[in-house]
């Protein structure tokens, strides 16, 4: 059998057409179909790589102590979550690649279910169908009824919709999963980039009561840092879950470069790099939201993130070829499951000469 029978179509091959059709545009094409960074990496980042380069020998699958220090330190420093003993960090290869892997890492199989969010990541519901598993979309405890879920998914801030999980839902979560024996895995990648109210991650004390037993927290440094290219991202919580990931991850060989690591730990311990990008995408933001409101669009969430969750009240690829006209490419809602037809993602991760651009266009 092959491997790929099990998953769906790639989504971004659904929209070749479209964005040949915006590329065509005399001004040039405007994508914000993807939340890929464009910003330059900054120098202290590249120092700390470039220092490091002449390293011959294998990685630690582990990760070096120092960078595991800078991820407790940062996570403490950046999001108030404390208590996180630094043998339960453990480096990924980009957390795309975790979270597609988590649920075999894990050791779930065909009678296992994996609740992910209603409108969601393609990557979980991928991560559930390679290991076999049953995907189970639902935003309330209500809708698993009296299943019991090896996996629960959760993304705060969400993407593509922005929306953040308040303190009650997630202790109601992790109450939930210790009822039913389930692993609560939090996608915190966008936690850094809140710009309405608060959004806390899994391990926060005020959700989990500084007990971090069945619980995983993802983060990402592709967004805030713009390493996207480097690969590099890390899961925290729970000791005995990192402990059997490491396990698998060192037979596997799935171990990050040691130059990637010597700038993860740069990164993590470096706050001033992280604020200026997050003061470039907020302007970003309030241009493309003051435009996508003049053009009749409709906002929802988007309270974090790097999109607008945005829709003119029909099918969302009937918008996305209006915008198309206009040189501009989105991400259509039904990317995220059915139960968003009507609505696009637009990205904040274009320069500021492409996000000017699209503004005018659009009003």
């Amino acid at each position: 059998m092959r491997v790929s029978s099990l998953l769906p179509d790639f989504p971004w091959d659904t929209i070749a057409a479209v964005k040949q059709k915006a590329a065509a545009h005399p001004g040039g094409l405007v994508d914000l179909s993807v939340g890929t960074p464009v910003d330059p990496v900054d120098p202290l980042i590249q120092a700390a790589l470039n220092s490091v380069a002449a390293v011959p020998g294998y990685p630690t699958t582990h990760g070096t102590p120092e960078l595991r220090a800078a991820a407790v330190a940062a996570l403490a420093r950046r999001f108030g979550v404390t208590g996180v003993d630094e043998a339960a960090v453990l480096p990924v290869i980009g957390t795309k690649e975790l979270i597609a892997g988590l649920p075999r890492l894990l050791g779930l199989g065909a009678n296992d279910l994996v609740v992910i969010p209603e409108i969601a990541y393609p990557t979980y519901e991928v991560g559930a169908l390679l290991a076999g598993a049953k995907p189970w979309r639902a935003d309330g405890l209500t809708q698993i009824g009296p299943q019991n879920p090896a996996l629960i998914f959760v993304n705060s801030p969400s993407n593509p919709t922005g929306k953040v999980l308040g303190v009650e839902h997630l202790r109601k979560v992790v109450a939930f999963a210790r009822e039913r024996g389930a692993i609560v895995a939090s996608d915190e990648c966008y936690l850094g980039l809140t710009w309405e109210g608060e959004a806390l991650s899994i391990l926060d004390p005020r959700v989990c009561d500084g007990d971090h037993t069945g619980l995983l927290a993802i983060h990402s440094l592709s967004k805030t840092s713009n390493l996207a290219s480097y690969r590099a991202g890390f899961v925290a919580g729970d000791p005995e879950l990192v402990a059997e990931l490491l396990e698998v991850r060192k037979h596997s060989g799935m171990m990050l470069p040691f130059p990637i690591q010597a700038a993860m730990t740069a990164a993590l311990g470096d706050d001033e790099h992280e604020a200026k990008q997050r003061g470039l995408y907020r302007a970003r933001r309030e241009i493309l939201r003051k435009a996508l409101q003049q053009a009749g669009f409709r906002i929802d969430f988007s309270d974090a993130g790097l999109y607008l969750w945005a829709t003119r009240r029909e099918p969302c690829r009937v918008t996305l070829d209006w915008l198309a006209e206009r040189g501009i490419l989105a991400a259509p809602g039904d990317f995220y499951g059915p139960r968003s037809p009507e609505h696009v993602r637009i990205a904040l991760t274009a320069t500021g000469e492409r996000v000017a651009a699209a503004a005018e266009r659009l009003v």
